[in-house]
């Protein structure tokens, strides 16, 4: 079946996952980090170190409520949220599922995180009776869906324009110390009551990271978390495509790779893609499994709403941080690439490192992870694993689904039933 999607959508999914891979190049590169700048400047920041504002948004064009939400019958309201550091972000929220109050007034909420080139709309891609956005409203939760900074509905920016690089200049070290505060922050303003949290894949990552800050700021608004497909370590993937790619286009990589924007859809992406593809050994046919792992359980439509609406725009810093993540072998702060300017940003020659043994003991996990994925690999898992060795025993539910691969825990047409379940039954046991 996985075989016969890709070949049905040959054209659009190998453009979206060769996107996807062109990230890990970076895993074998070296390139000169120092001219992505700084993450912020002094006078930027204190223009905008000011409290997250928050407002219902008028999008100038269909948000994720009207087009993917209230389609199937839920209320649906959308807003804007405000980083500290002027980014506007939009938020879905589904405050009940469609049969209406099912749970009372103080509905316990849930914030839901995608990952790295998708948007929320990676919650909403199967029927309602698929979905975790819907299953979580219909058990009675209220759900809210978090949109990444430059994805298409969270472009704006306090002083900064979109189409210019100053408005890329950030990893996912921001989304730490921005995005993440800032989405906490408006959810329990707006409920008045701690959050569960779902993340998947880079969703998953900046939680880890935020969760293990001194300070305990974003903990202290946190009921529980759930981490599907965790990315932590990453440093034992099974894929082998960005190292080939990484040989054979070193010189292609470095011309366009100097861009702010990593958009999937621009015309650099698109002419190393066509390039890759007609290399040896790249079997463009079959990327979706060699690249997340293979996927048991995605059917036809749910591929198809997937390239309607993905992938989505990130900054190619972002995708250098991730790939320094992967050839580190460990969960650190952006490296500059150089010293002096490590050294001004953190005081010290090499980035401080995420310590994830400083998350709370005491705060229940589900981690929920495929033995066919090949991106958040058993082995690394089971590295992150071990570093929650001293976590509370009862407050703890790891579940390995053997057949699941990378996909699956959001697109799986049995995700319902295989992790779904458990996951609102584990959320339903924190009230």
């Amino acid at each position: 079946m996985a075989a016969m999607l890709v070949q049905d959508h040959n054209n659009s999914l190998v453009r979206w996952i060769m996107v996807s891979v062109v990230g890990f190049l970076l895993i074998v590169l070296h390139l000169p980090l120092g001219a992505y700048g700084s993450s912020r400047s002094t006078s930027t920041r204190s223009v905008l170190a000011h409290q997250p504002q928050v407002a219902i948004v008028p999008p100038e064009q269909v948000g994720l409520c009207a087009s993917s939400v209230a389609i199937h019958g839920y209320n649906c309201q959308e807003f804007e949220v405000k980083t500290e550091d002027g980014y506007v972000l939009s938020m879905q929220r589904i405050p009940e599922g469609r049969v209406g109050g099912r749970g009372g007034r103080n509905k316990q909420p849930v914030l839901l995180q995608h990952g790295v080139l998708v948007d929320g709309m990676t919650w909403l891609l199967n029927s309602p009776e698929e979905s975790l956005a819907f299953i979580l409203a219909d058990n009675g939760f209220d759900v809210w869906i978090a949109n990444t900074r430059g994805t298409r509905f969270s472009r704006r920016h306090a002083t900064l324009d979109s189409a210019f690089s100053p408005y890329w200049n950030w990893s996912w070290d921001e989304l730490v110390s921005y995005d993440l505060p800032a989405a906490f922050d408006f959810v329990f303003r707006r409920t008045g009551q701690k959050i569960n949290y779902v993340g998947h894949s880079m969703g998953t990552l900046v939680a880890l990271a935020s969760f293990s800050q001194e300070g305990g700021k974003l903990v202290s608004k946190l009921k529980s978390a759930a981490l599907l497909s965790p990315v932590a370590y990453l440093s034992h993937m099974t894929t082998s495509i960005g190292v080939l790619a990484a040989k054979a286009f070193v010189g292609e990589l470095t011309t366009w790779f100097g861009m702010a924007e990593f958009n999937p859809k621009g015309e650099a992406v698109g002419s190393f893609l066509k390039s890759l593809c007609s290399s040896p050994g790249i079997d463009c046919y079959d990327l979706l499994t060699s690249f997340t792992g293979k996927n048991c359980c995605l059917n036809a439509s749910t591929v198809e709403l997937f390239l309607k609406n993905e992938p989505q725009s990130t900054a190619t810093r972002n995708m250098v941080h991730l790939s320094q993540t992967v050839r580190d072998g460990v969960l650190s702060k952006f490296d500059f690439g150089n010293i002096n300017l490590n050294m001004q940003h953190y005081g010290q020659a090499k980035p401080p490192v995420y310590n994830l043994s400083n998350v709370p003991s005491n705060l229940p996990l589900f981690i929920s992870y495929g033995g066919q994925d090949a991106l958040s690999d058993v082995k690394d898992v089971e590295i992150l694993l071990d570093s929650l060795k001293y976590h509370d025993g009862d407050k703890l539910t790891v579940q390995f689904v053997k057949d699941f691969a990378h996909a699956d825990f959001v697109m799986g047409v049995s995700a319902k039933e295989i992790v779904y379940d458990a996951l609102v039954a584990f959320f339903k046991r924190q009230i």
